[in-house]
């Protein structure tokens, strides 16, 4: 797929899920702009991107649950750019407690992190999008986005909710030229850890997997919108 001219922005994109993304947009042409909270990484992974992609990739420090910084975040992509085409709201955090055991701090980071960052993200980027005609926004959400699990209070009710959110959302800007697509992985191979425990399983789904996703949906034809795509490892352990 040649994406050249388009500009993508993608959230917590210094790892995982965000830079395998990331790697694939900038790979097919585009202009790419990966954020993080951590300064210094967001620009070493965006200094190596660059250095192996068709279209640029520049990084920016930003934590998704401050406002302020989102808006800053979207206002200097544009100026940079001088549009956005696609918004991939990937940041995300875990937290996985009994619900007498997850502290109201634990459950502030994971809601506005995984929710709020998206929402602010997304309000901040239709304005752009809508003056355009055209956008594309893909929120990375979860299979727990639909199956609730034990300890997983806090992390459900991000991924619940970030479900919601994008269905409603994309009635609310389909006529405006704006698509909203939500993928819902399950067990991925990446350093996010609290769903499926620890250490390497080469059974997981891979980031690339889910990058991959990302440049299928960008590809379909103007007339298709799969706004919700579940994504599974297709030979799981058995139980």
């Amino acid at each position: 797929m040649n994406l050249e001219g388009k500009v993508a922005l993608v959230t917590g994109g210094s790892k995982g899920i965000g830079a395998a993304t990331a790697k694939a947009l900038a790979g097919a042409g585009a202009n790419v702009v990966i954020c993080s909270r951590n300064a210094d990484e967001v620009q070493r992974v965006a200094r190596e991107l660059d250095g192996e992609a068709q279209g640029t990739v520049t990084g920016f420090a930003c934590d998704m649950r401050r406002f302020d910084e989102v808006q800053r975040l979207i206002a200097e992509t544009v100026a940079q750019h001088g549009r956005l085409d696609i918004l991939i709201n990937n940041a995300g955090v875990g937290g996985f407690s009994p619900i007498d055991e997850i502290s109201p701090e634990k459950w502030q980071q994971v809601i506005e992190t995984n929710l709020n960052g998206a929402f602010y993200a997304a309000h901040e980027a239709i304005p752009h999008m809508r003056a355009q005609g055209s956008g594309w926004i893909i929120n990375i959400g979860s299979l727990a986005g639909k199956n609730p699990m034990p300890g997983g209070t806090a992390y459900n009710a991000s991924k619940f909710g970030l479900l919601g959110f994008s269905e409603a959302m994309m009635l609310d800007v389909r006529h405006y030229g704006i698509k909203v697509s939500c993928i819902m992985p399950g067990s991925v191979e990446t350093d996010f850890s609290g769903l499926t425990g620890h250490g390497p399983a080469p059974w997981k789904l891979q980031g690339e997997d889910i990058a991959e996703m990302v440049i299928d949906l960008l590809s379909f034809h103007s007339r298709a919108l799969p706004s919700r795509v579940e994504m599974r490892p297709s030979q799981p352990p058995k139980k």
